[in-house]
């Protein structure tokens, strides 16, 4: 996999989240996943639904 799609964000902007809340899905050539929020916080979004991202790039954060 060298990018995917933000398909969905299932929380938004300033919301806080717990570690294994669903943060958003996104989508390969091959598959849909859904991306689980690794620790606690407050959700920063800076990727928009629908555009394609290649590994790596930062969609957003958790403060």
């Amino acid at each position: 996999m060298s990018e995917g799609t933000l398909v969905e964000w299932l929380v938004a902007d300033g919301d806080t989240v717990q570690p294994g809340d669903i943060l958003y899905r996104i989508e390969t050539d091959k598959v849909e996943n859904e991306i689980e929020a690794p620790v606690a916080g407050v959700v920063r979004i800076t990727g928009e639904e629908g555009e394609t991202y290649d590994v790596g790039t930062q969609i957003g954060s958790i403060e």
